[in-house]
């Protein structure tokens, strides 16, 4: 099926299981030593320590990514040298064995930064999240580790089905489209009211088991009139969960358009979603002054969107670049000036008074 691939999963599988060990351990030292260096503390000093923690782990992991990219250049490079046909029959046919890592190496960052971008999205919404259930640190850390796990399994599955759907070039297409619709949407859109009493996944819970009124520790189960019950912080888990899935809709597709080889697409978003629980305690105060944050990523929805379906005609050219790609580092360079611009608006025009929240459900 992913013939047309350069490094196919199938032929190349110890080069994904080695990637998946290492997410692995680094979610285990997130859970097992990270946290418990943090601590839970709730006097000054102990915020400072987690602060300044969460800070470092954060960097660990963005230097890890990067590792990752200049690893798998350093992969691709050795491999491309020994057997150059590999590249023959797929989208980098035209590049040569020495000029087809430094590319990978490109669509990797880019990808990262592209994911990256869109995570910071998802912390507003997890924010919010957050705020409406009253969840405190321990509560709030628990739920993104394994949210952050589940992230990763459905991450795996959505850009392995449509790294094979996108060989065919309609779906493509129909990608590209979508994700500008999505990005004027963004753009355009008002942010929603958080209502998980609409969520049908928290309705199927209901009806499976019943849902404690109140929590019991960081657990995900209780015990309620002597039978097994579901916590509410079981409850924030899936909305953060499902919430995570509707993002994987737009971000899936974005990465896909900058590299439709599946093992860069899957490593570069797993990266980009894998240091995101220490960054949300990071960002989380200083998130509140890029408020135009949201214009940025709807735009480089739109560029994205317009990179796999118009800009290819403009830049086609029958001699040099018949396929019409968009240079990388074009590319890479407006989603940096998309997302630095509104980061930088968001502190200069001062944000509109915010709404009274919403009552915490504690």
């Amino acid at each position: 099926m992913l013939e047309h691939a350069v490094f196919s999963p199938l032929a190349y599988w110890p080069l994904l299981a080695a990637f998946v060990a290492a997410v692995i351990l680094l979610l285990a030292l997130d859970l097992f030593v990270i946290e418990r260096i943090a601590g839970d503390g709730t006097d000054r000093a102990s915020e400072r320590r987690r602060f300044l923690v969460s800070l470092a782990w954060t960097g660990i992991c963005v230097l890890a990514a990067i590792g990752a990219a200049f690893a798998f250049r350093a992969f691709a490079a050795a491999e491309l040298a020994a057997n150059p046909a590999l590249l023959e029959g797929t989208r980098y046919a035209k590049l040569t064995a020495a000029e087809a890592p430094q590319t990978f190496l490109l669509e990797f960052l880019t990808g990262y930064l592209v994911e990256s971008s869109l995570s910071v999205d998802n912390l507003f919404v997890f924010l919010v999240i957050f705020r409406f259930f009253g969840l405190d640190h321990a509560k709030q850390h628990r739920v993104l580790f394994w949210g952050i796990v589940g992230a990763i399994v459905f991450r795996a599955l959505f850009i392995g089905v449509g790294s094979v759907l996108v060989q065919f070039h309609w779906v493509l297409l129909a990608m590209g489209v979508f994700l500008i619709f999505t990005g004027i949407k963004l753009v355009a859109s008002e942010d929603k009211q958080l209502e998980p009493d609409r969520n049908p996944f928290i309705r199927m819970l209901a009806r499976v088991m019943p849902v404690a009124p109140r929590f019991d520790g960081a657990r995900f189960f209780t015990v309620e009139n002597g039978k097994r019950a579901a916590t509410p912080l079981l409850v924030t888990l899936i909305v953060v969960e499902t919430t995570d899935i509707a993002f994987a809709v737009d971000s899936v597709p974005a990465v896909l358009a900058i590299s439709q080889e599946p093992i860069i697409a899957f490593a570069s978003n797993i990266c980009a979603i894998l240091g995101l629980r220490a960054m949300f305690f990071v960002v989380a105060e200083a998130m509140q002054k890029f408020h135009l944050l949201k214009y940025g990523l709807g735009l480089v929805l739109v560029w994205v969107g317009l990179k796999m379906t118009a800009l290819p005609y403009l830049f086609k050219d029958p001699v040099s670049n018949p396929s019409g790609q968009v240079p990388i580092p074009l590319s890479l360079g407006v989603i940096v000036a998309l997302i630095a611009g509104t980061m930088v608006l968001s502190l200069v025009i001062p944000a509109k008074p915010a709404a009274e929240e919403p009552a915490s459900h504690a």
